[in-house]
């Protein structure tokens, strides 16, 4: 017989062969089991990396986090002051101007009535710079010149020091009046933070573009101390305080846009944590926000363009070492994955890459012709069937007889996929106990101090906020009401509707006669009345029942008792209020804690979620329940533990009397504190470990468990006489090459059985011709 093109001798066969027989490295069996064994060994690393004592810090990054929101709260609260105080001048002026003259007397007295906001205002005139008027304290006019008043920088705000060094922020309008020489009215304000409560040894301050410090809140509590050690500790925070300071000016110096990540959300400002010395076990910890803002609508602010910083400054305990049990358990994590690993590993390369190779070399040595030596069967799986199946196809082409016993068909059940699932349970012995059983945290977890008293600060921070939103809704009314002639309908309807335009608070504005008929009005449908100012207050809530609350504030027309200019607050805009990140849930509760606005979605006077909230807010953030610190409240509910706190309305203005409190409460397993931290690296270790059992072993169920099934069952058909079936290779892998060395040994045994056939035609065809 004529030895076919794949069985004849070709030089240097044997050495060629070998590099065929290699040439299945970029696919097939390997590259998986390689690959599980690469991330076997980079995730024992970064369990042994997250899970041991590298990488804790001396403060937790939760504090740090703390703190920085701090500060952003601070700098959002003083901005938005600094805004309204010089819109409000502004409007007043143009109101004014928009009259008759008015006396410069009359024009601080009204002023003062209204809003109750700044130190000092004086009237001068313009052309002489005498003094027409003055309240409050002395306003130094050195500092005014021609560039102050003319110019492309003419009238904007400025920064003045006193005699006594305190910084005032100037705010200047001009009023002309008719057959009167025009008058400058100014007006002067501090810088400092919002007047809270901000607890021992904490203070905030307010920084210049160089660093320098213009105004601080917070040590002024702590004068009070009595020992020694305790003067140090409030000396040595002050001096920490001037050096976090300069290195936060030098922080804020950069652009807002440049400063932040593209896409990136939180404060559109720049900020940032630092952390200074240490004395007597607490370390100094600072968070920095910069007034200035990459929000385009934020850019126009007047507050956003004096370059001032806000820093806020606490100290904290110092945090402990690693437990010694806690040093090892990340190596012994590492150490298990890497022998479960390994183990699983050398399954694979046992029982599916070992067995594979060897069919792999055992069809090419038949499809090149040589049947001298029987096929080396595997012992089971389709590996064995495979090796049954050409066992017989080397018979069936001639080779020499072997013991039959080794040539029966071979059945397997499980095949490839038991190896694979013996090594996925390998490796979910590391990844369930990693992943759910080992750092889980429980209600005896440690929640610092200082996290419980940044929530309740925060929550007073924002309950100011508001409160003051609520004061500004109402003076604003008040200072619009004066302008309105109720005898006019036409008039007051359009200057209702600039108002309406200027302020984006109000969602309708309306004015109501003394039997609550409305004379005039802009914006939405009025929702709900206004009784008699004399009877309920200027700032309430009505509309029980309905979908959404309806905030009200009312201020009656001079001269006109019995009418009323009321506005409707858009709770949308109390919502913006209280958004704020790292504080959880936050929402608006009237005296019988139902709620009014929220930061998340609500239903119009639902009541509070728990009943210990609801006790907090009745308390007026009074210790209640069990773990509190700080005026804040510890719920431990089963395994979780929340962090809450109230802050009722407190202060001036018409909105602190009216029994509102802003209660909120996040999950502690928010914070980034150690304990739960290495919880969720727990977890990712596990999920990291499912991946990858889900990557490595599915990329080898499809590369090799189905087309070996596939395989065995196209062999058995070839070995039972199947000639006609043509077998196709999917893949360019050893289990592809066994196709083709089948589709070679299927065309070998088809010429062998036509070439018998031919001989068997012969003798005949010669008997017919005699």
């Amino acid at each position: 017989m004529t030895p076919t093109r794949a069985a004849r001798p070709v030089k240097g066969g044997r050495r060629r062969s070998r590099r065929r027989a290699d040439m299945p490295l970029l696919g097939g069996v390997r590259p998986p089991i390689a690959l599980l064994c690469v991330l076997v060994l980079a995730l024992a690393g970064l369990t042994a990396q997250v899970l041991g004592p590298a990488g804790e810090q001396a403060v937790p990054q939760a504090v740090l986090s703390s703190q920085q929101h701090f500060a952003e709260d601070g700098a959002i609260a003083l901005r938005a002051s600094i805004d309204e105080r010089v819109t409000d001048l502004n409007r007043t002026a143009a109101a004014l101007n928009a009259g008759p003259p008015v006396k410069p007397e009359r024009v601080l007295s009204d002023l003062g009535k209204t809003y109750q906001k700044w130190t000092g205002t004086t009237v001068l005139d313009l052309e002489s710079g005498k003094v027409l008027a003055a309240r409050g304290e002395t306003i130094p006019l050195g500092w005014l010149d021609k560039d102050v008043l003319t110019g492309d920088t003419a009238l904007k705000p400025r920064m003045v020091r006193l005699e006594t060094g305190d910084v005032r922020l100037m705010t200047m309008a001009v009023l002309d009046f008719e057959d009167r020489p025009q008058q400058l009215l100014l007006a002067s304000n501090s810088l400092s933070v919002p007047a809270i409560n901000l607890g021992q040894f904490r203070s905030m301050a307010v920084v210049a573009t160089g660093g320098e410090i213009l105004a601080t809140a917070g040590f002024e509590q702590s004068e009070a101390l009595n020992t020694d050690q305790e003067r140090q500790e409030l000396a040595f925070l002050q001096k920490q305080m001037s050096g976090l300071s300069a290195q936060a000016a030098r922080e804020t110096e950069q652009d807002p846009v440049s400063a932040r990540e593209p896409g990136s959300r939180g404060y559109p400002g720049v900020s940032g944590t630092l952390v200074g010395g240490s004395y007597n076990g607490r370390v100094a910890t600072a968070g920095y926000a910069s007034l200035s803002s990459a929000d385009p609508e934020e850019k126009k602010s007047v507050g956003a363009g004096l370059g001032l910083t806000v820093v806020a400054l606490l100290p904290v305990v110092q945090q402990q070492a690693a437990a010694p049990d806690r040093e090892l358990y990340g190596l012994l994590a590492a150490g298990a994955l890497v022998v479960l690993g390994l183990l699983a590993a050398a399954v694979l390369w046992a029982t599916v890459q070992r067995p594979l190779l060897r069919l792999f070399l055992e069809s090419r040595r038949l499809a090149r012709g040589d049947l001298t030596r029987p096929v080396d069967v595997p012992r089971w799986g389709e590996a064995a069937r495979i090796g049954s199946a050409l066992e017989r196809l080397r018979a069936q082409l001639g080779g020499p007889a072997d013991d039959p016993g080794g040539r029966q068909r071979v059945k397997g059940r499980f095949g490839v996929r038991g190896p694979l699932a013996l090594t996925a349970v390998l490796l979910l012995l590391w990844c369930l106990p990693v992943g759910l059983l080992l750092n889980r945290t429980d209600d005896s977890v440690t929640i610092p101090a200082s996290m419980v008293a940044d929530q309740r600060d925060r929550t007073d921070l924002v309950a100011d906020r508001v409160r003051r939103a609520l004061n500004e809704a109402q003076a604003d009314l008040v200072s619009t009401s004066r302008l309105i002639d109720p005898d006019d309908a036409d008039a007051g309807r359009a200057l209702l509707e600039e108002t309406l335009r200027e302020h984006t608070r109000y969602q309708a504005l309306y004015l109501l006669d003394e039997d609550g008929e409305v004379v005039a009005r802009a914006g939405k449908e009025p929702r709900a009345g206004f009784a008699d100012a004399d009877e309920l207050p200027l700032v309430r809530v009505a509309g029980k029942g309905e979908k959404k609350p309806v905030v009200q504030a009312g201020a009656p027309l001079p001269g006109h008792k019995d009418m009323t200019l009321v506005g409707e607050v858009r709770v949308e805009f109390l919502n913006s209020l209280l958004k704020r990140p790292g504080l959880g849930e936050v929402r608006v509760v009237d005296a019988k804690a139902q709620t009014i606005a929220a930061s998340d979605g609500f239903l119009a006077f639902e009541d509070l979620p728990r009943d210990a909230l609801t006790d907090l807010v009745r308390a007026g953030s009074v210790h209640v329940g069990a773990g509190p610190v700080e005026n804040g409240l510890l719920i431990r509910e089963g395994r979780g533990t929340t962090v809450a706190a109230a802050a009722p309305f407190s202060g001036g203005g018409v909105a602190a009397d009216i029994g509102w409190t802003v209660v909120s409460w996040q999950n502690a397993k928010d914070f980034q504190i150690t304990p739960y931290q290495r919880e969720d690296r727990s977890v990712l270790a596990g999920l990291l470990g499912l991946a990858l059992i889900v990557v490595c072993l599915g990329w080898l169920y499809l590369v090799v468990a189905r087309p070996m099934r596939a395989l065995a069952a196209g062999a058995e058909k070839l070995a039972d006489g199947d000639l006609k079936s043509v077998l196709y290779p999917r893949y360019q892998d050893e289990v592809g090459a066994v196709v083709r060395s089948l589709e070679l040994l299927r065309q070998q045994l088809q010429a062998r059985k036509q070439t018998q056939a031919r001989r068997l035609a012969e003798p005949e065809a010669s008997v017919r011709g005699r």
